[in-house]
């Protein structure tokens, strides 16, 4: 019998390992798929790998610096598709496979695992019996139900990330982060992009000024974006997808080479018998927890994108861990969620921690806010690039920092000095007295922090 078994092999999965071992607990872990999980193999990994490219191609043609004449890139497809597989399989092995050989205490076992007792776990037809567990089986692309969906050759992100040739075109449903990352992606390589959004704005959790200046960039680069969108139905025509749609009651057409899901994840918790163990899951599917990532059996945990939002790698880990050592140890560790950055790899990049101005005011908060646009960060300048702006909501008596919200060139780097400010509650005079280095784009939170008590186009350079 296993002191601990782990249901996935992802980041949460992983990190649970890990600190297992730690303790030398005899662990099993059963993956049914690739090792790896989500991230490495068809998300954050190649998807980051194909943006950069993407990048490389259209800023050297299009952004423009005095002095150097622009360029045109040659775009091999195939090959940046291949160069990318060559990265996957190399961090899968380095970060997982070896990782796992490196921690002898851990056995995997392969196939489609279900609980069939409060202690046993079928893995085709293979017993695995343990003491513990730890649910870590990630999520999937959620498909909406669309009149005709069934009938049309769509994609998702994992095969968006492989595909044998660059479209022409390409019609995104969804403006969240995948979405916008993805229209970006292939926009950048020359492909049409069409991306339509539910809701009145891309990205609607984030901050108003946000969303509405990355749209502007976006569609100043050419991506067509439509928001408050209701779908109707979907059909494809000699192979190209063509979305019938209404905004406002008006009905359009959307017409695409490619049609990219990019729609939302389902928790992974279909089949695997959850039920005998009496382990509750939420409407949305997703394992229930509290904040020990105890589920409502005495003897379960979950971690990772299975029990739902923030579906982040980052976070995911610290889950797993956390779900490991209080499942072997009982140490009761809780997890605080405010602190814990996400970011959208989009150019210029969205990142943010802790509350929003609305998210900040329905928690209670009397806050304050400060934001200036990139135009005022000397880096910006130095560098030409000054799209974007920071957002500091505080608290109006205290000037704790409650939440710090990026649109910049390299904002998923800067955030990091934020992130530190809202885990240790520290105060936007904290932050003013702090020393920056000069000139770089994280100076920008030293100086929205700055004009919560002076008017920053009066000071110097360097100034206190």
């Amino acid at each position: 019998m296993f002191d601990l078994v782990i249901l996935g092999s992802g980041s949460a999965a992983f990190a649970a390992a890990i600190k297992a071992a730690d303790h030398g607990a005899k662990t099993a872990m059963i993956e049914r798929s690739t090792i790896g999980g989500t991230c490495v193999n068809v998300g954050c990994v190649p998807s980051k790998n194909i943006l950069r490219a993407g990048e490389l191609r259209y800023y050297d043609s299009h952004r423009k610096f005095p002095g150097i004449k622009p360029g045109t890139t040659e775009l091999e497809f195939n090959r940046i598709i291949e160069q990318k597989n060559e990265i996957v399989r190399g961090l899968r092995k380095e970060k997982y496979s070896d990782v796992l050989r490196s921690l002898p205490s851990t056995k995997l076992f392969r196939g489609n695992a279900r609980f069939v007792s409060r202690t046993r776990v079928k893995v085709d037809g293979i017993n695995v019996d343990g003491k513990k567990f730890v649910v870590a089986t990630g999520s999937s692309p959620w498909i909406p139900s669309i009149h005709g969906i069934e009938n049309a050759d769509y994609l998702t992100n994992v095969e968006a990330l492989s595909l044998k040739n660059r479209p022409a075109s390409m019609v995104v449903l969804g403006g969240r982060a995948l979405g916008l990352e993805f229209a970006q992606m292939y926009s950048h390589m020359g492909t049409r992009v069409t991306l339509l959004q539910r809701s009145d704005r891309i990205i609607p959790e984030e901050e108003p000024a946000v969303s509405d200046a990355l749209r502007q960039y976006l569609e100043e680069e050419g991506i067509k974006i439509k928001t408050g969108v209701r779908i109707k139905r979907i059909s494809q025509n000699q192979g190209e997808k063509v979305v019938v749609a209404t905004i406002n009651g008006r009905e359009f057409e959307a017409r695409g080479e490619e049609l990219l899901l990019a729609t939302g994840r389902d928790p992974n918790t279909n089949q695997l018998g959850l039920e005998t163990l009496q382990v509750a899951l939420r409407k949305d599917g997703a394992v229930k927890v509290d904040r020990e990532m105890h589920t409502t059996a005495p003897h379960v945990w979950a971690a990772g994108d299975v029990i739902g939002e923030p579906m982040l790698e980052t976070i995911a880990a610290k889950e797993g861990a956390t779900a490991a050592e209080n499942a072997l140890l009982g140490t009761h560790k809780k997890i605080d969620f405010l602190p814990v950055p996400r970011a959208i790899f989009t150019s210029p990049q969205v990142a943010s921690v802790g509350l929003t101005e609305k998210g900040a005011h329905e928690r209670g908060y009397n806050c304050a806010c400060r934001t200036i646009p990139m135009s005022k960060v000397p880096k910006a300048i130095v560098i030409r690039d000054t799209r974007g702006l920071i957002k500091m909501v505080a608290g109006a008596s205290t000037g704790r920092i409650l939440g710090v919200h990026i649109l910049a060139d390299g904002a998923a780097d800067i955030i990091h000095e934020a992130v530190l400010a809202v885990k240790y509650k520290l105060t936007i005079d904290d932050i003013i007295d702090t020393v920056h280095i000069f000139p770089t784009m994280t100076e920008s939170i030293k100086l929205v922090a700055t004009s919560f008590r002076k008017d920053i186009d009066e000071l110097s350079c360097c100034a206190e």
